[in-house]
């Protein structure tokens, strides 16, 4: 190859790797115009440093039909003030929206200030999108107060996001959303609200488009724009109750790798979360985040890496303790080895003087048996079923300072005291379990219930309630308070919000008892 040739060919090389990993398909990036806004599905940030943060966007002037934009990467303008205004500008810079990430965007802002409020906001195609609002996480050494919400389980079919709309008007620092941003599949179960697109393939245009609509969601968009948002999965990002182990040369799984593939991918192209982008059927999303000396949150994906689930037990097969044999195996794990030595690694090594173990689904053993004469443990799908893993997570909870464990899925409230020895009622509690409501999911429920009589069954359940809604926590270094927050209805676009219990864990205890 002589001179020539060789430039001409480098040349086009470096123009094909411009395009990104999976973009030579794609036309370069240049000017586009917009006839229709862009900026449908509002604007996120994510994961808060000290110094930093992930904002978010996704061009999709024609949302609920593929995302409406060119099959070509498109310049996204962005911009970081310290007013609403966005006249004190302090960062600012251009991203490439590519065809193969949905012309979704991820921004990692750095070089900000600890501890402080800014806005932000995107423009493409000479559109400007919605201001958002965030905030970096206090620096190391700092003892300074947090204010957090959790929530889980946002069935769009279900009912309207009455709660996202009472998230957006508290006073908080961050957000935290526990899993079930989806749901895949047709609408089922008590419907308000119909999906745009009927039928259902689990392509990757299906979750993509799926996810549209739940961002079109105006209370949603609301609750993403006000905080940051630090976000893990629960199953219906993918398939209800799917589990890890999957041997991916085993051709008899080549359906449900696709599924999996097709589910992270949109996943990740519309959270604003700090991950490596997917590599397949894989997506490292368990991480830390922390807020000074005061709390680190341990994020953790439940699902990955969990083995599959046991089949429900025949009374026969049930052991002494009430567990089915395969729950109490020690080989049954729920996190995956690695993530499990990561977690303990990081309680055991942590100086935080708070502890949140934030994921998917209930931790703390239940007797849901009507039957004074038998015990049934209903745990097949949470860490019931994954006794050995949830045991050796227990005993580094009774070893690490000021631990509780956050959960969703279960769409109620409960509050348990977690013990290392469940069946033995003098057992000390170790942590606590702070376990919310759905947003949507289930709708209204049929029989309010807002009391809960501890029983000699479940002597370790504090509080039980089934409304809809939301948890909110005040952090303090001496005191976590957690205000379990209910909406009167998520039938209508609009509903009331109200105070159900609040617990407290002081400093030192572990356990929650109403403050």
């Amino acid at each position: 190859m002589d001179r020539r040739a060789f430039l001409i060919a480098s040349a086009r090389i470096a123009a094909l790797a411009a395009l990104g990993p999976l973009g030579s398909c794609a036309q370069p990036a240049g000017p586009v115009k917009f006839d229709r806004d862009p900026f449908m599905l509002g604007v996120a940030s994510g994961d808060p440093l000290p110094d930093g943060v992930v904002l978010w966007t996704r061009l999709a002037p024609d949302p609920l039909h593929g995302g409406g934009v060119p099959n070509r990467s498109v310049d996204v303008d962005w911009l970081v003030a310290r007013d609403e205004a966005m006249k004190d500008v302090v960062r600012t810079g251009t991203a490439s929206a590519i065809p193969d990430l949905a012309h979704s965007v991820h921004v990692d802002v750095s070089d900000l200030e600890p501890n402080r409020v800014y806005w932000y906001r995107f423009r493409a195609g000479g559109v400007e999108s919605p201001i958002g609002r965030t905030r970096t996480a206090p620096p190391a050494g700092a003892l300074l107060n947090l204010r957090f919400a959790f929530a889980s389980c946002q069935n769009y079919a279900h009912g309207y996001y009455t709660a996202h709309a009472a998230i957006a008007r508290e006073d908080l620092h961050v957000v935290l959303f526990l899993g079930d941003y989806i749901y895949e599949g047709n609408a089922r179960g008590d419907i308000v609200r119909q999906y745009a697109k009927r039928g259902w393939s689990f392509s990757l245009a299906d979750y993509r488009d799926r996810y549209a609509q739940y961002r079109t969601d105006k209370d949603l968009q609301a609750s993403h724009a006000a905080f940051p948002w630090i976000v893990t999965w629960d199953d219906h990002e993918v398939e209800n109750n799917y589990a890890g182990g999957i041997d991916r040369e085993d051709p008899r799984n080549k359906q449900a790798i696709a599924e999996r593939a097709a589910g992270y991918q949109a996943f990740y192209e519309h959270m604003p979360v700090r991950v490596p982008r997917p590599q397949g059927p894989e997506l490292k999303l368990y991480r830390t985040v922390s807020f000074g000396d005061l709390a680190t949150f341990y994020v953790l994906d439940t699902r990955q890496y969990r083995s599959p689930e046991v089949a429900l037990c025949r009374e026969q097969d049930e052991t002494p303790s009430g567990y089915c044999p395969a729950s109490v195996d020690p080989k049954r794990t729920m996190l995956g080895a690695e993530q499990r030595a990561w977690l303990l690694a990081g309680l055991a090594g942590s100086t935080s003087h708070w502890n949140f173990v934030a994921q998917s689904v209930r931790f703390a053993q239940q007797d849901s048996s009507a039957d004074a004469g038998k015990r049934v443990f209903d745990g097949v799908d949470n860490w019931m079923g994954y006794v050995a893993d949830r045991q050796l997570v227990l005993d580094q909870l009774a070893r690490t300072k000021n631990p509780v464990v956050l959960s969703g899925d279960s769409h109620v409230n409960f509050v348990y005291d977690l013990k290392r020895d469940f069946s033995d009622p003098t057992s000390p509690a170790v942590a606590a379990e702070l376990l919310g409501t759905s947003i949507s999911s289930e709708g209204d429920p049929f029989i309010p219930q807002t009391e809960f009589t501890q029983s000699a069954r479940n002597p370790q359940l504090k509080f039980f309630d089934n409304h809809r809604g939301y948890v909110r926590c005040t952090l303090e270094p001496g005191r976590l308070t957690a205000d379990f927050r209910a909406v009167s209805t998520v039938r209508a676009p609009t509903a009331t919000v109200s105070t159900t219990a609040s617990f407290a864990i002081d400093d030192g205890g572990r356990s929650a008892n109403r403050a």
